[in-house]
């Protein structure tokens, strides 16, 4: 049954398939068919404009008409069932604390695991709703520094929620978006990024600032600022 009701309308013109409306939607009511984003179904849009803000040419608006109404049931039925056919990177999984079975074993009886604890691990990929945020010791990554740092994961994944992503060639608005809406919907525990000494990832910092004021938040951030050759060279705190 249709009824008049706020929906999304996506102008095919204006739209340039990047996808950034993808993840932004998490009712999954939108997907990118033939290089362009398209509504899926009428009833697993809310109306209610979360993905607006992801579009960088203003391919999208929220209008009134006749549509099928929005059934929330529908939705989970949806995802769940996208859920179990997703290519991996866009599946939440949770890894459990990989470190634990080694944790107590000296260094010669074991072998080196991954201390990541779930994925996926890209800021863009990973919505704000993931299970895994809740309550959860954030770490932000500058992709660079992952690398940069010979013993990255003893040092800092153990027990970390890894967000990365590269405050460079990235949308930095977009970023300052997911982590307000990470911040709002999650009782975040800790607060923390690694960057690397190159002046372009120290914004990281001030996306990170931006998102916890428009969040209404006052985390403390404790951040590591890793060497191009791999050494640690400044730790220390800062608040929003």
């Amino acid at each position: 049954m249709k009824i008049l009701r706020k929906i999304i309308h996506i102008d095919e013109e204006l739209c340039d398939g990047c996808g950034q409306c993808v993840p932004a939607c998490e009712e999954g009511a939108i997907e990118i068919v033939n290089g362009k984003a398209r509504l899926v179904a009428e009833k697993y849009c809310d109306g209610l404009g979360a993905c607006l803000g992801n579009c960088p040419t203003g391919a999208l608006k929220i209008i009134e008409r006749e549509a099928e109404d929005f059934d929330e049931e529908a939705v989970h039925e949806y995802l769940a069932q996208k859920q179990k056919t997703a290519c991996p990177s866009n599946k939440l999984f949770d890894l459990g604390p990989a470190a634990c079975a080694c944790a107590n074993k000296p260094d010669f009886l074991t072998e080196k695991q991954s201390m990541l604890g779930h994925w996926p691990i890209q800021i863009r990929l990973v919505p704000p709703h993931a299970p895994f945020l809740r309550d959860g010791n954030l770490l932000v990554v500058a992709d660079c520094a992952a690398i940069a740092c010979p013993d990255f994961h003893e040092r800092f994944v153990a027990g970390k929620v890894i967000l990365m992503g590269c405050p460079k060639f990235d949308d930095q608005k977009e970023y300052v978006e997911k982590f307000r809406e990470i911040f709002i919907k999650n009782n975040i525990s800790s607060l923390s990024t690694v960057i690397m000494e190159v002046p372009c990832c120290s914004s990281m910092l001030g996306i990170l600032k931006k998102a916890l004021q428009e969040a209404g938040k006052d985390y403390t951030i404790k951040y590591t600022v890793i060497g191009i050759k791999g050494p640690v060279l400044k730790e220390g705190e800062e608040t929003p």
